[in-house]
């Protein structure tokens, strides 16, 4: 077994390393936020906002996809600079930045403010984090020797659920995180190892588009993660669409271009616990459609107890999966060079 970068590239944030050690961030992630101060009284709480992008706004996807089936409050997740009309003193609204610095967050999260929101700050430091420790709202800080974002999963997404969890409205929160943990040691233990599963569906996707197929709102954040992985650490282009949705409309494009898909397509279905039965079925159904037309087609089963678990289990297999592509294109997963020039444009109003 071997915890090394595999590939002669250059990984100059060893993002290798840190997707190795997913298990320990989520450990230390808990550990930070139990005794996050200054949470509002959990009477007060009518309904739920979480704010974020990128790396960091997949946390309110995660606490959807765990939390959301036993929330007693409606929680909606907002990537953008608008802020919902409903926020209001009930509303509890968690501001998720990395950096302190997005600027779609700082502008939302302003407003809630101003409309009374009560809110919880999760980030390194920057603006948000000075807001926090300046006006006495919750704050977690997260570790700021993480490289990137995308490489804080646990660190960004976990606060949040524990902050629940202390407030009574994610029941039994503790005990679904530690079936994470254990989750992903074992995987973890598969992952880096020589021949792993990844490193097999890399070898597949390689020289392909890729195209993710799941459900529910496990599947959404899981293809959210994948996609956003393979964009970011791999440099290639994948695209999602959830069922049974796609049923109503991807599903009649594939009767065109099918010279083009069979040579440059491959379907990944991101499979867990927690599908409707008529889902299932649709998968077997569409499945005669969609698999003669693409040049690959197959299935990730997500393992572990709980939605949480079974998240974070695709997860870490899309973020080896996507590492390895990146290794087999020879580039370095870490630099987002665009990115980085994109929101440098974007504060130069002369650019």
């Amino acid at each position: 077994m071997t915890s090394e970068w595999p590939y002669q590239v250059s990984d100059q944030f060893s993002m290798w390393d840190v997707t190795a050690s997913l298990p320990e961030q989520v450990i230390a992630a808990a550990e930070s936020a139990s005794n996050v101060e200054n949470l509002p009284d959990r009477e007060l709480i009518e309904n739920i906002v979480v704010f974020g992008m990128g790396g960091s706004g997949i946390a309110g996807d995660v606490l959807v996809a765990a939390a959301g089936p036993v929330l007693p409050v409606p929680a909606t997740v907002v990537k953008s600079y608008t802020t919902p009309a409903f926020i209001s003193p009930g509303t509890l609204v968690f501001a998720m930045s990395f950096s302190g610095e997005t600027e779609e967050t700082q502008e939302a999260v302003g407003m809630a403010i101003e409309m009374g929101a009560q809110v919880v700050v999760v980030s390194t430091g920057g603006e948000l984090a000075k807001m926090a420790l300046e006006t006495g709202m919750a704050y977690v800080s997260v570790p700021d020797d993480i490289p990137q974002p995308r490489a804080a999963l646990g660190a960004l997404s976990i606060p949040p659920l524990m902050v629940l969890d202390s407030l009574g409205l994610f029941p039994g929160g503790r005990y679904w995180i530690d079936q994470t943990i254990s989750q992903l040691q074992r995987r973890r233990d598969q992952l880096v190892s020589k021949r792993s599963v990844a490193e097999e569906i890399a070898d597949r996707l390689l020289g392909k588009l890729t195209l993710l197929h799941s459900s529910g709102s496990v599947g959404s954040a899981a293809t959210t993660r994948w996609r956003a992985q393979i964009n970011e650490n791999s440099k290639a282009m994948a695209f999602s669409s959830l069922y049974p949705e796609n049923c109503h409309n991807e599903l009649a494009g594939w009767e065109s271009l099918s010279d083009v898909t069979k040579k440059d397509l491959a379907v990944v279905r991101l499979r867990h616990d927690n599908e409707h039965p008529q889902v299932n079925r649709r998968y077997e159904i569409t499945s005669e459609f969609i698999d003669p037309n693409v040049a690959d087609a197959f299935e990730v089963n997500a393992q572990g107890e709980g939605e949480l678990a079974q998240f974070f289990d695709l997860a870490i297999v899309g973020d080896f999966v996507s590492l390895h592509l990146a290794g087999a294109y020879g580039v370095d997963p870490g630099p987002i060079n665009v990115l980085n020039a994109l929101k440098a444009r974007l504060k130069d109003p002369s650019n």
